[in-house]
C-alpha cells in the first residue's frame, strides 16, 4: 500500500469521530438487543478507519460505508458522519467517480438497512429516517469541499513548478552569460601566454640554451589554465539535456584510459543499492579527475580504481604507480580542489597524497544516507 504515512493528526481526527459516534449511539434511542456490543464495535470501527483516509481513501470509503449500513441495520440511528469524511477524502485524492458511485449506493442502501433494523418501521418512515441519517446536502458539501481543496493543491503545485522552471531558465541564462564573458575575456589572453611561452621554450632549446625553470613553469601553467578553462566553459554551457554521468559510466572511463596506454583496472565490491544522484555524479567526477591527473602528471604505467558499496558509505580509491615521492606534496590544482569541494559538500572525506612505497592515492568516502 502506498501513500502518505498515517500521522498523529490523522489518528486524532479518527479517534474524535469514533468517540462522537459512540456517544451518539449510547445516548440515542434504539431497540435493545443482544447485538448492541456489535453495534458499538461497528461505530468505533467506522470512525477509526478514517485514520487511513489519506493513505487508502477508496478502501476507507468502502469500510465506512459498510459500517454505516451495519449500525443502521442493528438499530442505531446515528448519522453516517464517518462516511461523509470518507467521501471528502476520496474526492480530495482524485477519486471523484468512486465517491459519486459510493454516495448513490449509500442513498439506495441506507433505507434498506433501516427496513431490516429492529425498529420495524414502515417503508415511508424508513425512507424519511434515511433522509435524516444521510442527507444529500451533506454529501454534496463533503464532495465539494474535497474537490475545492484538491483544485487548490493542484494550482499550488503548478505555481511551484512554474517558479522552479523560471528559476532554472534564469540560471541557464546566467550560466551562458558567464561562459561568454569568460570566453571573451580570458580565452584570448591565456592563449597568448601559452603560445608565447611555447615559442620561448622552443627558441631556447633550438639555441642550445638552458631553459629557465620559471619559463617551464609558465608554459605548464598556461597549458593547465587552457585545459581548465575549456572544461569550465563546457560545464557552463551544459544545458542538462543529456543525462548526467555516474557510476554506470566509470567502466567507459577505465576503457578510455587503457586505450590511451595506461594499464587501468576497475574493481567493484559490495551490493549496489540506490545511490543518491549527487553521490553518483560526484563518484564519476572523482574517478575522472584522478585518471586525468595520472595521465597528465604521474608518468604512471598502471592505475587501479576500486569502488566499494558499503551499507552507509560509497568508498572510492584510485592508486597509481607514478613517480610521486612519499615526502612530496600534491601540486595544488583546480581539479583536486574541485574534487575536495564536491566531497565536502556531500559530508564526505577525501585524501589525496603520495604513498610510502611510491605512487599516489586518491581515497574518498561519500555518505549515501544523509546527502544534502
Amino acid at each position: 500500500m502506498s501513500g502518505p504515512r498515517i500521522g498523529v493528526g490523522d489518528w486524532g481526527i479518527a479517534v474524535g469521530v469514533a468517540a462522537a459516534l459512540l456517544v451518539a449511539g449510547l445516548s440515542g434511542r434504539h431497540p435493545s438487543t443482544l447485538l448492541d456490543p456489535l453495534g458499538h464495535v461497528v461505530l468505533a470501527t467506522g470512525g477509526l478507519a478514517l485514520a487511513a483516509r489519506r493513505r487508502a481513501p477508496v478502501a476507507v470509503l468502502a469500510v465506512t460505508g459498510v459500517c454505516a449500513l451495519a449500525h443502521q441495520a442493528l438499530g442505531f440511528d446515528v448519522p453516517v458522519v464517518a462516511f461523509l469524511f470518507a467521501v471528502y477524502a476520496a474526492v480530495r485524492a482524485g477519486h471523484r467517480l468512486v465517491a459519486v458511485v459510493g454516495a448513490v449506493a449509500m442513498l439506495v442502501a441506507v433505507p434498506l438497512a433501516i427496513l431490516v433494523s429492529p425498529h420495524d418501521w414502515p417503508v415511508g418512515e424508513a425512507v424519511a429516517q434515511a433522509r435524516d441519517v444521510l442527507q444529500i446536502a451533506w454529501l454534496v458539501a463533503a464532495g465539494a469541499a474535497g474537490e475545492a481543496l484538491r483544485q487548490a493543491e493542484r494550482r499550488a503545485d503548478e505555481a511551484e513548478r512554474t517558479r522552479e522552471e523560471t528559476a532554472r531558465r534564469r540560471a541557464d541564462e546566467e550560466r551562458l552569460h558567464i561562459a561568454r564573458e569568460l570566453h571573451d575575456s580570458l580565452t584570448h589572453q591565456i592563449s597568448v601566454i601559452k603560445v608565447q611561452s611555447e615559442v620561448a621554450v622552443h627558441l631556447a632549446l633550438k639555441r642550445g640554451e638552458e631553459v629557465p625553470e620559471s619559463l617551464l613553469a609558465i608554459r605548464e601553467a598556461g597549458r593547465e589554465a587552457a585545459r581548465e578553462l575549456r572544461a569550465t566553459l563546457e560545464a557552463l554551457r551544459d544545458d542538462d539535456r543529456s543525462p548526467p554521468l555516474g557510476l554506470d559510466d566509470v567502466p567507459d572511463l577505465v576503457r578510455r584510459a587503457r586505450a590511451n596506454g595506461l594499464d587501468a583496472r576497475l574493481a567493484v565490491e559490495g551490493d549496489r543499492d540506490a545511490v543518491p544522484a549527487a553521490v553518483d555524479r560526484t563518484a564519476y567526477r572523482i574517478v575522472q579527475e584522478s585518471l586525468t591527473n595520472v595521465a597528465r602528471h604521474a608518468g604512471a604505467a598502471t592505475a587501479s580504481v576500486r569502488i566499494d558499496h558499503r551499507p552507509d558509505v560509497l568508498a572510492i580509491r584510485v592508486d597509481d604507480d607514478g613517480a610521486a615521492a612519499p615526502d612530496s606534496a600534491p601540486a595544488p590544482g583546480v581539479g583536486l580542489l574541485g574534487m575536495r569541494e564536491r566531497v565536502t559538500a556531500l559530508g564526505g572525506r577525501l585524501s589525496a597524497e603520495p604513498r610510502a612505497g611510491g605512487g599516489f592515492t586518491v581515497h574518498a568516502e561519500l555518505p549515501v544516507d544523509r546527502t544534502p
